[in-house]
């Protein structure tokens, strides 16, 4: 009762707000009963810099327990609050692959960490010492700036719903992750290895990936409807993919704009036509061991079953080898497409709208530095073109 002691000395308690209050700190507090839990009082306690501010929060809450929505007691600790927030928030609005990431993040980092901390009590020195903790056990910048990611997600809706004051998370800085640098095929390169995988039964996947820059799992969701060849159309819609131990499922691309219809190069129809050929030699000697896959996938294994991701993987590494290229990996064929088009002086945003990225601003933040390269290329040779008229110029005021 001691916070109601000070309501009634400072005046502070409206109408239907709950109990506000102002503490030592000079912040403005208030709290509001949840009834009993395990016998005992729960309650939830906000926080701001202005009486309004709290009033507000407290309205909130209030509005939530008249509409039967659960509030979570202020004696909730980390752990319990993040397993809550991925089976209630994540669970249903993340696809299955993304889940089990923020699961694994979440069980196997955060909770071993910061899970015992109470909720409120959180401060950006636990961040900070978890973060250090993960570099100095040998995680990669990398994945550690996940872990962050994904604490900051969780409390951004703490925060949204009152049940922190501010997102701590947000207060500490990410790890400095190296830059990885992408060493896309040459033009060189990619004819030479084109002609490797002509063929090959995956030439025509490799052919997709690398003339239209679809990523992997893009690749191995097309569809028999998806692809007119006589259109020389080839429509994005799905992306294949397989959580351990779980079927194989065809889930929607990423983002709105990764649904694209894309025109189709001619070598690319002539590896697709080919595959098609191959496709139903296969299944003519496969006979009844022919399994095939509920969604008509144009890129499957000899009996017509989803293909596994490394196992294209570890193709893809014997095709480099016997055409005697460097290693990279299939999703730098990706890269490979946007700078093959860069160096033809496509404009960004067809680039944009042929990866599927959400903006012009992404491809650019990509791939400006190839961007740059092309900019000093056009230069020289506008520098070449004027060049050479200055000199016509100059022989025949000499004549």
């Amino acid at each position: 009762m001691k916070g109601l002691r000070r309501i009634a000395n400072d005046k502070t308690q409206g109408s239907g707000e709950g109990s506000i209050y102002k503490d030592k700190d000079g912040r403005w507090r208030g709290s509001v009963h949840l009834g009993y839990r395990g016998g005992k009082r729960a309650r939830r306690v906000v926080s701001g810099k202005t009486r309004a501010a709290v009033s507000e929060k407290l309205k909130e809450l209030l509005r939530s327990q008249q509409l039967g929505l659960p509030i979570q007691p202020e004696r909730q600790t980390v752990g319990a609050y993040l397993q809550s927030w991925l089976e209630q928030s994540i669970k249903n609005r993340v696809r299955p692959k993304s889940f089990v990431f923020y699961e694994g993040i979440i069980r196997l980092h955060l909770v071993p960490e910061i899970g015992r901390v109470r909720l409120q009590k959180l401060t950006p020195q636990h961040v900070q010492r978890l973060l250090n903790s993960k570099l100095e056990s040998g995680l990669s910048p990398r994945m550690v700036r996940h872990i962050r990611t994904t604490l900051i997600s969780a409390l951004q809706m703490a925060e949204k719903f009152g049940a922190v004051p501010r997102n701590v998370a947000k207060l500490v800085d990410p790890p400095r992750v190296p830059k990885r640098e992408v060493q896309p095929f040459t033009v060189e390169e990619a004819r030479c290895f084109l002609a490797a995988v002509a063929c090959d039964r995956l030439g025509a996947l490799f052919v997709v990936a690398l003339s239209l820059g679809l990523r992997l799992g893009e690749v191995l969701g097309l569809c028999e409807d998806d692809i007119d060849l006589d259109a020389c159309r080839l429509t994005v819609r799905h992306s294949l993919e397989r959580v351990t131990d779980q079927p194989f499922r065809l889930v929607e691309t990423k983002s709105e704009n990764g649904r694209r219809v894309l025109g189709l190069p001619a070598v690319t129809v002539a590896g697709l036509r080919r595959h098609q050929a191959q496709r139903e030699q296969e299944r003519d000697l496969a006979g009844s061991k022919w399994k095939g896959n509920p969604w008509g996938l144009v890129f499957t294994s000899n009996v017509g079953t989803p293909l596994f991701h490394r196992n294209v993987h570890r193709r893809f590494c014997q095709l480099l080898d016997v055409a005697g290229l460097r290693r990279i990996r299939p999703h730098d064929l990706r890269h490979s497409a946007a700078s093959l088009l860069i160096a033809q002086g496509v404009h960004p945003k067809a680039i944009q709208e042929l990866l599927g990225h959400s903006s012009v601003a992404f491809t650019l933040q990509v791939y400006g530095h190839l961007f740059d390269e092309a900019k000093q290329e056009t230069a020289d040779k506008m520098d070449s073109v004027l060049t050479s008229v200055a000199s016509t110029g100059d022989s025949k005021r000499v004549q």
